[in-house]
């Protein structure tokens, strides 16, 4: 791996930066295109960001520019990198998958650029691409490696078994699974995530990340899956996955996760299903026994949608006021009791948050849909909070709050 990129391909790249504002999103769709006329290739992906929803190629795109822009400056995207590593384990993608994405991403530039894309920018191109693949190959090398030689550790893709399943709501359904080989698990760090092989019938492979709700241990995994309107992937599960199916899991993956024992109040700030990590975080605090004083705050739109509720509630009333909860409930139905089911009506809001939570002091996990993290993840920094006290895990492709 250079230890540097040269001058001239760095003047190179940040020169396409225009080119790359203009006709970005043509480059990476028309790269997607190229790639997956390997099959082999295009089964490592997760299809629902591609053709059903299109976000990736956005995100790509952004991550690209991103890439041309800082291209002198590589420092500020080390956290990109990282959360891209873990993605692509995730997906257990390896170093002989890159020359795949090489090809298709220099000839996705000839395409869209012609002639624009003389034999010197390409050969620019080249060389940053590879020398990110080396890093990208590199960090993933280490996971793998970590994941290999854990207690309950592995690498690939292991059968595990539904042991049960519980229905949280009327939308959202909870799995545990255990190693269909009867061996231990690597014990995830809270905020951690699986990803899934799903065979389907009548479909091609699918790819599904789905966050861990469980705190970690040796024995199972517990995930916590919303019905998503036109999800094929959680509908299949919710309506076909009963006890005893076997799934095809890789190893926890992903860097949103709780940093240690908490020294300082901690927030874990949720709406919708963005829950399902938090409640690993809060059950992992509950069980450590720390004096820092956490609040759990979750927005759902009413008692319909409202899953792990009680879970959470028991975890506070245990833990001699270290704990507190605090549900808000969109549209409350009749039957929703305000005090029991939930506490506030209405949207969490970043008011609510400057005069019930400890700006000054906290650090904030962040998890929900996209809306959700726009208006907190930047509106806590209006607040005062700096940005390194603010984690965030979003449920859709790398960088796709950037893209959209």
């Amino acid at each position: 791996m250079p230890r540097s990129l040269s001058p001239q391909t760095i003047a190179l790249v940040k020169a396409t930066v225009p080119a790359l504002e203009a006709h970005g999103l043509a480059i990476t769709r028309r790269m997607y295109e190229r790639m997956f006329q390997n099959e082999a290739i295009r089964d490592l992906f997760n299809q629902s960001h591609h053709g059903e929803t299109g976000s990736q190629p956005k995100a790509l795109a952004v991550a690209v520019l991103a890439y041309a822009r800082n291209i002198d400056n590589l420092g500020v995207l080390t956290a990109a990198v990282e959360r891209i590593a873990q993605k692509h384990v995730g997906l257990n993608i390896l170093a002989e998958h890159y020359p795949f994405v090489a090809e298709a991403l220099l000839g996705a530039i000839g395409d869209v650029l012609g002639e624009a894309a003389t034999p010197e920018i390409l050969a620019a191109w080249g060389e940053a691409y590879w020398f990110l693949a080396d890093l990208l190959i590199g960090r993933e090398t280490q996971i793998y490696e970590e994941h290999a030689r854990s207690p309950g550790g592995w690498t690939g893709w292991r059968d595990f078994t539904v042991q049960a399943r519980t229905e949280e709501s009327e939308i959202v359904t909870s799995f545990i699974l255990v190693p269909s080989d009867g061996g231990p698990v690597l014990r995830h760090r809270p905020g951690q995530y699986l990803t899934f092989w799903l065979e389907i019938p009548g479909r091609p492979p699918l790819k599904r990340n789905y966050s861990i709700s469980s705190a970690p241990g040796d024995t199972h995994y517990r995930i916590t899956v919303k019905r998503e309107p036109m999800g094929v992937a959680s509908s299949w599960l919710h309506d076909a996955v009963q006890p005893g199916a076997r799934l095809k899991v890789a190893a926890p993956a992903g860097e949103f996760a709780l940093e240690g024992r908490p020294e300082r109040p901690v927030v874990l700030l949720s709406g919708g299903v963005g829950q399902t990590p938090l409640m690993s975080m809060l059950r992992e605090i509950a069980a450590m026994r720390a004096s820092a004083p956490v609040q759990f705050i979750h927005g759902t739109l009413s008692g319909a949608t409202h899953a792990l509720g009680a879970e959470a509630r028991a975890l506070a009333a245990a833990s001699a006021g270290r704990i507190a909860v605090t549900t808000f409930y969109e549209c409350p139905r009749p039957e929703d009791r305000q005090g029991q089911d939930y506490d506030q009506a209405g949207r969490i809001t970043l008011d609510w948050l400057r005069a019930h939570t400890p700006v000054g002091e906290a650090d904030y996990y962040l998890c929900g849909p996209r809306e959700f993290l726009r208006v907190f993840a930047g509106g806590l920094v209006g607040l005062g909070v700096p940005a390194g006290r603010i984690h965030y895990e979003f449920f859709g492709p790398a960088d796709e709050l950037l893209a959209a």
